[in-house]
């Protein structure tokens, strides 16, 4: 099988999860879907090109599938799953009548007995329901992969929030937080594996509220603090998180928990207030402000990470303004920025919109802007050292990638012996989006 992860860090996850599930009917993973029998795309639905991007995909499979019928070949199966799927449903089959499975990102683990009946019967099976008990409770368990020195970990999904623009509570479901034993023992798992550094997952992570083995419900920060105290775990995040669930235990956490890394991704949209009631999102920006000026006095070197969308319907001059303006206090570390784009179902999506060149232009000036804090915050590690978790081959022999507490891609001259270790290493050059440095003389010896 060949699977093709879209979107964010929570597919990649059950990406992973649908290979575990689907190795244990015999299938194994291949990197070229023209070797492979089945073909699994794990779908996002954010944005419009991103829903594109599959059904051109889709075009490509099929042209694969006729020239395996012309040359006698075995079946070649064709399943969508993720958040496309849960939004378009039948909908994807009358557009792409030849996907054999369409299941949805919640029932992902009816994956086996959808195929062997679309084998048998040669006709599409879409599951998109909400089903009443949790996929987590029908898969198998999960490992680390030889070698993998970090290891996303959902532990909730779902949201309630409902911002205007957005489909996940449409195509995720209401909140669910999973029981504190099965993340802990997840997370045991990994660090077993050799992963030293756990990434906490959620739709809206910090809005975890899972059951302890009492029946108490426990937040975010106490099941950051139990994640921290497994034997091997060095580094722990969390994300995406939301601002109007960001509270007190969580915010000391960052200042108290060692082991809790100096980056948080923590999503505004927007920094005018009519467009954030515009959009649903239950905080103003001076809301923000206050939080970000918590999180750093609780940890003063706290980089920042964020989501921005310009052209919201309704947003003026006078409101993306006040976005640049939030941009330019606050100030980010990196930040992912998007022009509004209306998704089918959602509130927004029936409001008048901003003109595409004026949507254009104004991204344009914030992401000019985004650029430069985020050089000017990479500069300033030049000729300091800092631990890097080293995670992957780099692009040249005897080059090694990793990362910084601070998310910082780092390349160093390092034997591959140090892939999951975390070494010190003296920042000696920026690049527009990474570091480049070389080990310390004492992580050298």
């Amino acid at each position: 099988m060949h699977i093709k992860t879209y979107g964010c860090q929570m597919n990649v996850y059950d990406s992973a999860r649908i290979a575990e599930l689907l190795g244990g009917q015999g299938y194994q993973t291949v990197d070229d879907p023209v070797e492979a029998d089945l073909v699994i795309l794990n779908t996002c639905h954010i944005r419009d090109k991103a829903a594109e991007k599959v059904y051109s995909e889709l075009g490509r499979l099929e042209r694969i599938r006729r020239d395996r019928g012309r040359s006698g070949a075995k079946q070649f199966l064709i399943a969508v799953a993720g958040c496309v799927a849960q939004a378009e449903g039948v909908e994807l089959v009358e557009r792409a009548p030849f996907v054999d499975v369409v299941v949805g990102p919640q029932s992902y683990h009816r994956l086996p007995q959808m195929l062997a009946d679309s084998f048998q019967s040669h006709a599409a099976r879409v599951d998109t329901e909400f089903p009443a008990e949790s996929k987590f409770d029908h898969l198998p368990d999960i490992h680390a992969p030889p070698g993998a020195a970090g290891a996303f970990l959902t532990v909730q999904e779902g949201c309630d929030r409902f911002c205007s623009f957005c489909v996940v509570p449409y195509t995720r479901g209401a909140e669910y937080s999973r029981p504190v034993a099965a993340v802990l023992a997840e997370a045991r798992g990994y660090a077993k594996d050799g992963a030293c550094e756990i990434t906490l997952l959620g739709q809206n992570v910090n809005a975890y509220h899972g059951d302890g083995d009492d029946g108490t419900p426990w937040g975010l920060a106490r099941l950051i603090e139990a994640v921290a105290a497994i034997d091997g775990i060095a580094r722990v995040r969390y994300t995406t998180s939301h601002p109007a669930d960001m509270d007190d235990a969580l915010i000391r956490a960052h200042g108290e928990v060692a082991a809790m890394m100096p980056y948080l991704h923590l999503p505004v949209q927007a920094g005018s207030d009519a467009i954030l009631a515009a959009m649903n999102r239950r905080h103003t920006a001076d809301v923000y402000r206050r939080i970000v000026e918590r999180l750093r006095c609780a940890r003063a070197d706290l980089a920042l990470s964020s989501d921005f969308i310009v052209g919201f319907p309704g947003e003026t001059d006078a409101d993306f303004r006040a976005t640049l303006r939030l941009v330019e206090e606050v100030g980010f570390a990196q930040a992912y920025s998007f022009k509004y784009s209306p998704r089918p179902g959602t509130p927004a999506a029936a409001l008048p919109q901003v003109p595409e060149e004026v949507k254009r232009e104004r991204l344009a000036q914030l992401q000019d802007l985004l650029d430069r804090q985020q050089r000017a915050f990479n500069v300033a590690f030049l000729g300091r050292t800092v631990p890097v978790l080293f995670d992957r081959p780099g692009n040249r022999p005897g080059q090694l990638l990793g990362r910084t507490p601070y998310m910082q891609v780092v390349h160093a001259s390092a034997d591959a012996t140090l892939m999951g270790a975390i070494k010190a290493v003296e920042i000696d050059g920026v690049g527009p989006k990474s570091l480049a440095g070389r080990l310390s003389r004492q992580a050298a010896a």
